[in-house]
C-alpha cells in the first residue's frame, strides 16, 4: 500500500468549496443552475457544491477518458457516458476535479457549446496551470497546485483513493 502525504486537509477543502458556492449563488440569484459533473474524479465535489449552492441546481452526468490507469493523459479523449438530457438554453457549470493539460476538458467544452446553452462555465476543485497544453478560461479554482500526481476527494489513481476525505500525493 503506498504511503499519501497531504497536500490540502479536509477543512481547507470544505471552506474553499463553500466560498467557491457562495460566490455562485451570488451570480446566479434567481436563476436555474444546471451543474454538469465529468465523472468519475468530479462527483464529490459537485456534490459537496451543490449541497452549499443556495439557487436551485439541476445535475447531469459525463464520463469522459484520456487516462486509464495511468498517471499522465494519453491525449486521446472519448466519451464514455454522454449526457441524460438536453442543455439547450441552460445556465450550466462544467464541474471537473482537476485540469491538467486542458486537452480533455477544451474537447468536452467544443462539445456542450454545440448543444447551445444559454451561458457556460467552468468550475473545477484543482488546477494545475503550469501543466496547460490547451488554453482553457477556468472560472472557479478551488486550489491551484503544484505538477504533482495527486489523490483523495474523487481523485484516483487505479481507482483507488478517490475516497480519501483530502487531497494527497503518493510518495514515492
Amino acid at each position: 500500500m503506498e504511503k499519501i502525504k497531504t497536500l490540502i486537509a479536509e477543512e481547507k477543502v470544505a471552506e474553499r468549496i463553500e466560498t467557491i458556492a457562495k460566490e455562485i449563488s451570488k451570480e446566479y440569484a434567481g436563476k436555474t443552475l444546471h451543474l454538469i459533473c465529468v465523472l468519475k474524479g468530479g462527483v464529490v465535489f459537485m456534490c459537496d457544491l451543490a449541497k452549499k449552492i443556495d439557487v436551485p441546481v439541476t445535475m447531469d452526468f459525463m464520463a469522459v477518458s484520456s487516462y486509464g490507469d495511468e498517471k499522465v493523459s494519453s491525449g486521446i479523449v472519448k466519451i464514455v457516458k454522454d449526457l441524460d438530457d438536453s442543455i439547450e438554453g441552460k445556465d450550466i457549470i462544467v464541474v471537473e476535479d482537476i485540469i491538467d493539460s486542458g486537452r480533455t476538458l477544451s474537447y468536452l467544452l467544443q462539445i456542450l457549446k454545440e448543444r447551445k446553452p444559454n451561458s457556460m462555465k467552468i468550475c473545477t476543485l484543482l488546477d494545475k496551470p503550469e501543466t496547460r497544453v490547451v488554453d482553457v478560461a477556468v472560472d472557479y479554482v478551488g486550489f491551484e497546485i503544484p505538477d504533482e500526481f495527486v489523490v483523495g476527494y474523487g481523485l484516483d489513481y487505479a481507482q483507488k483513493y478517490r475516497n480519501l476525505p483530502y487531497i494527497g500525493v503518493i510518495e514515492q
